[in-house]
């Protein structure tokens, strides 16, 4: 639901780009978490490019687990911390 949104808003915005960015916990190695984050942030851009968006519009990074949000030592901190997010990077 949620990326439906975003597409919807891209869709009506046909002039924005936008970064996904990927991000993880800190369990496991720094260079798996690099991975799966990118692995991420390209899945949530494949799903926008089915949607209509054009892919030079969506530019896909993992930054791993370099840019937490919660407490990495809770299991909610690290919940918190396996996400996506959209950054305007300008129209």
């Amino acid at each position: 639901k949620t990326l439906d949104e975003a597409a919807k808003v891209l869709s009506e915005h046909p002039s924005l780009r936008v970064e996904i960015q990927g991000h993880t916990d800190d369990q496991g190695p720094d260079d798996a978490n690099l991975t799966l984050s990118q692995a991420r942030a390209e899945a949530v851009k494949e799903y926008l490019v089915g949607k209509g968006i054009a892919a030079e519009r969506l530019d896909a990074k993992g930054y791993g687990e370099t840019m937490p949000v919660g407490d990495n030592k809770k299991a909610a901190g690290r919940a918190q911390n396996r996400r996506t997010e959209f950054k305007i990077l300008g129209s």
